[in-house]
């Protein structure tokens, strides 16, 4: 059994992929976590995990493989791989779900494309890991269910279980099927993560609301001084609250808010002490009412 697991290893590592031990007979790292690492041997400079541990060195597979019959995982990341993993039903899912297979037909299908042909293995459990190769470009996480149901992938970050590999519930097997192809494009775009839109700096923003406050004043002081007799006075209190909240927010100073809203009533024909007045006690409440929705926000 040991002989067959080493040359399940070395068989994976002349393909160019990365391998590390798994428990005899599970699929779970032999490598020591990071709190039993005693900082010795290969994390001299740093506890190293299982993904920078993984291997295509034949000296260093021999030598580990040669102390157990350890099952062989693959870290499909440091491999340049994309593993896509469909997985059977579990005696918990719900009726009626459609295991990984018949999603990724479906899959295929909406995309109108042939099922993409490059190796694969079956798994313990019956199921299926087709494997790619990432494009040099872009660096491919696993994933959960991006997909559809009952499909996760296996990039950077995860590792899948070799052919050759066995377990209690059965072997993985290599399947008929050429070398490994280059990941669809159209399954890129769909496990690609989106780019970040970019976020504008603290300064645009408050240049932004600065302008926005500008025209704000601007519409308000226009409309106080076309007032027509007997509602001068109202628009005035109306417009110093509206534009009062620009001051509780630091976009516009106090002081041109009042020169502003003080020539626009007086340009209506209020005195300028009446201007002072209303303008005073609008901007007092508005200021004070904003300033605290500001604080419980």
């Amino acid at each position: 059994m040991s002989e067959h697991l080493l040359n399940a290893a070395l068989a994976a590592a002349a393909r160019g992929w990365h391998v590390f031990p798994l428990r005899p007979g599970v699929k779970f790292p032999a490598l020591h976590g990071e709190r039993m690492c005693t900082g010795t041997g290969p994390c001299e400079n740093g506890h190293r995990k299982w993904e920078q541990r993984a291997t295509t060195a034949p000296d260093r597979i021999r030598a580990t493989w040669s102390t157990g019959p350890f099952n062989v995982g693959i870290a499909t990341g440091p491999s340049g791989l994309l593993v896509v993993d469909l997985d059977t039903l579990k005696p918990e899912d719900p009726k009626g779900t459609p295991d990984g297979a018949t999603s990724f037909a479906a899959l295929c299908e909406r995309a109108r494309q042939a099922a993409p042909d490059t190796y694969r293995v079956r798994t313990a459990r019956r199921g299926e890991h087709l494997y790619f190769t990432q494009p040099p470009s872009i660096r491919l996480h696993s994933t959960k269910g991006r997909l559809a149901k009952k499909i996760d992938t296996r990039g950077w970050g995860g590792y899948v279980v070799a052919a050759g590999s066995t377990t209690p519930t059965g072997g993985y097997e290599p399947l008929c099927g050429p070398e490994t192809a280059c990941l669809p494009s159209w399954l890129q775009s769909i496990l690609q993560p989106a780019p970040k839109r970019p976020q504008a700096s603290p300064v645009a923003v408050a240049g932004q609301s600065r302008r926005y406050a500008d025209v704000a004043l601007a519409a308000e002081v226009r409309n106080v001084a076309t007032a027509q007799v007997g509602e001068r006075e109202a628009k005035l209190f109306r417009a110093a609250r509206a534009v009062g909240r620009f001051v509780a927010w630091g976009d516009l100073p106090r002081h041109v808010v009042e020169q502003a809203l003080q020539e626009g009533g007086e340009a209506a024909g209020l005195s300028a002490s009446e201007c002072r007045s209303t303008i005073r006690s609008a901007l007092d409440w508005s200021v004070a009412h904003n300033q605290r929705r500001r604080d419980a926000a």
